[in-house]
């Protein structure tokens, strides 16, 4: 057995104050930090994503440019590559994180399943070098990124558990609604 954490979209982008901002992701930050300092073994190897979106086009329809946010299918430009929005939240320790994934470069991405390391390795990839068999999920948003990475996961034939004590979601009943369909899924939905 060979377990992963995958620390999805801690970014400032995704925090109070940020373009989505998401209540309480500060302390999901802070929460995923000290989660970590007090499991220092508990896992084989630390993943964490971002959306790394282009700034100078759509990113594939992603961003709305010419109408208002449908926040289904177009969203504000957050998480452009390079600017603030895009690091990660500063309560977050990145030191415990060993592969960075960057995901969303010029197209709609939620799931760490669609990013690359930054020298351009595919997630399967990375998971397969190291033989990954377990995955732990936390980040934002429980009701897309998490969501979408947790199925994904699953279907990739891992056993994967949601740590609910450390994701927070754009609104609470989509939230209740994509860990009821991970449940669903076959993934366990856990406290930390």
């Amino acid at each position: 057995m060979t377990s992963a954490l995958f620390i999805i979209d801690v970014q400032n982008d995704f925090t109070e104050g940020g373009a989505l901002g998401v209540e309480g992701g500060a302390a999901v930050a802070a929460g995923i930090s000290r989660y970590l300092d007090e499991h220092p073994d508990a896992y084989d190897v630390v993943l964490a994503s971002r959306d790394w979106h282009d700034g100078s086009n759509d990113n594939g329809g992603h961003f709305a440019m010419e109408a208002d946010p449908d926040y289904v299918v177009t969203w504000p430009q957050h998480c452009v590559s390079g600017t603030p929005g895009a690091e990660y939240h500063p309560d977050l320790d990145t030191s415990d994180v060993d592969v960075h994934i960057q995901k969303g470069q010029g197209e709609p991405a939620y799931s760490i399943y669609e990013g690359k390391t930054p020298d351009g390795v595919p997630l399967s990839e990375v998971l397969a070098e190291r033989g990954v068999t377990d995955v732990d999920v936390v980040g934002i948003a429980t009701d897309y990124c998490v969501r979408a990475s947790a199925l994904d996961a699953v279907n990739d034939g891992k056993r994967v558990r949601v740590l609910s004590d450390l994701i927070a979601g754009v609104a609470p009943d989509s939230s209740q609604a994509a860990l009821k369909e991970l449940e669903a899924a076959g993934v366990t939905v856990t406290h930390s």
